[in-house]
């Protein structure tokens, strides 16, 4: 008689009995399952921290404040005014924490046409000129750099403002720009008069002021 096949089939039909050779087979199958959810939730979780991310950019650079520079408006003169109380008017070229970038640049200048030693008389005639950077003695070039720190604050002009006038005024007058004379005789610069301080009238006729040198 052959009891070996007895006995496998005793043991393998006994009840209470665990089957190891099963309980290793499924064992098997059942950890590449976990490891197959486990990836798939780990690059569901860098998806999605990704997309928060990418929201949290586009919500500070729609929703944040704008630069300084977004203000300026290119179409219009601006006003730089300076801590020493100069205001220069032009086009902000480049505007950033370090220095500004002005160009097309004019500046205004009082002169006393009076004699008259009284504080009303000389107010009274007292005018201010609009005048155009560059026929100065030292003969700049229509560029200035303003270091940040000495800007008080900055303004776009309006095309109906006295300044902004004078300006198209005198650029239609003078198509190719303005043009100087000779340094070594005069010291020459030509404005246009925007206002006259004594009876607040508006001008914007060109006009010339030199001081001759003597020899």
């Amino acid at each position: 008689m052959d009891f070996s096949n007895r006995n496998v089939q005793s043991q393998a039909t006994t009840p209470g009995v665990p089957n190891v050779a099963t309980g290793a087979a499924s064992s098997k199958r059942s950890r590449p399952d976990k490891d197959k959810w486990g990836r798939i939730g780990f690059v569901a979780v860098i998806v999605a921290v990704v997309v928060l991310l990418v929201a949290l950019i586009i919500a500070i650079s729609v929703g944040g404040p704008k630069k300084e520079d977004s203000y300026v408006d290119t179409t219009k003169l601006q006003a730089v005014f300076l801590n020493t109380g100069q205001v220069y008017f032009g086009n902000i070229k480049t505007l950033n924490s370090k220095y500004y970038v002005l160009t097309n640049i004019y500046y205004l200048q009082t002169s006393n046409s009076g004699g008259s030693s009284s504080t009303s008389s000389s107010s009274a005639n007292t005018s201010v000129t609009l005048v155009k950077l560059g026929c100065e003695l030292h003969m700049p070039n229509d560029q200035m750099v303003i270091n940040s720190d000495q800007v008080t604050f900055w303004e776009n002009l309006e095309a109906n403002g006295q300044v902004a006038k004078a300006v198209a005024t005198f650029q239609k007058q003078n198509p190719q720009g303005q043009k100087c004379t000779d340094q070594s005789t005069s010291s020459s610069s030509t404005s246009n008069s925007v206002q006259s301080a004594g009876s607040g009238s508006t001008s914007t006729t060109p006009a010339a002021s030199s001081t001759t040198t003597k020899p």
